[in-house]
């Protein structure tokens, strides 16, 4: 089985375990993440001070994080088993004490800002790592984004990498019913960024855009992603934003995904 049917895998274990929710978002950046931890990014040792910084500003989702870090071998069985439990570095939302784990986030709106502080400090030291940030569709309705946007495009930070998870639904409603931003390539392009749109579950189109990112300005990738990708029932239902599973509903899940790892 490939790398995002087993994070999409560990993905459903945890949250039936758990018994917690944001499964759709998790889901919806499995191909992403797994492209990213397969060989985009330069970790070799996740204490290295020169690796590639990653921030995973939609929080929430961080379950998919945690499979990818399982997977690279960076945290335990046991340490993942512990995901929601008590006195666990594995909550809801990334912490910064956990291995693997650059920043800690949560707060929507304020990732993409952080990234451009990890870009710049890297420029202004001129060394070679770059700092990456997965953000959510919803973030660009919020105004310290557009900030960051206009930060990093002055300063031509070229080895900030943005992506943007865009499912183009949040936790109250579709983009086109609570803050339309469908034109969102036109609006980054605006702001100075170079932007790309491509397929988020293809993790080779995935890989290949990002590995030929040769501008000289903040690189922006839109990656056109379903809502809970992979698992029928939940995709694009916004109640799979918060909603737990069910014991019928999880072996449903497995199915699906199964189904979508042969196609």
């Amino acid at each position: 089985m490939g790398q995002s049917y087993e994070i999409r895998k560990i993905i459903l274990e945890q949250s039936r375990r758990a018994n917690v929710g944001h499964i759709g978002s998790a889901l919806s950046i499995a191909d992403i993440i797994a492209a990213l931890y397969d060989g985009i990014l330069n970790i070799k040792n996740p204490n290295d001070p020169e690796r590639d910084r990653f921030l995973l500003s939609k929080g929430h989702a961080v379950l998919a994080v945690y499979a990818a870090l399982f997977l690279r071998s960076w945290i335990s069985e046991a340490e993942l088993n512990t995901f929601c439990g008590d006195d666990t570095l594995l909550g809801v939302h990334p912490e910064f004490e956990l291995t693997g784990i650059d920043f800690s986030t949560g707060s929507l709106g304020q990732g993409l800002s952080v990234a451009t502080g990890a870009a710049l400090a890297a420029q202004m030291q001129k060394a070679a790592r770059r700092a990456f940030a997965l953000i959510s569709d919803a973030e660009c309705n919020e105004g310290s984004t557009w900030e960051a946007a206009m930060f990093a495009a002055q300063h031509r930070l070229s080895n900030l990498v943005a992506i943007l998870d865009f499912n183009k639904q949040q936790a109250f409603g579709y983009i086109q019913d609570v803050l339309d931003t469908t034109n969102m390539a036109e609006r980054w392009r605006t702001f100075g960024w170079d932007v790309h749109e491509i397929n988020g579950h293809d993790t080779g189109e995935i890989t290949e855009t990002i590995q030929s990112l040769n501008a000289d300005a903040p690189h922006m990738i839109i990656a056109h992603t379903t809502f809970g990708k992979g698992v029928s029932y939940m995709e694009n239902r916004i109640k799979w934003h918060y909603m737990p599973m069910s014991d019928e509903e999880y072996r449903q899940a497995l199915r699906d995904i199964q189904t979508l790892e042969t196609q």
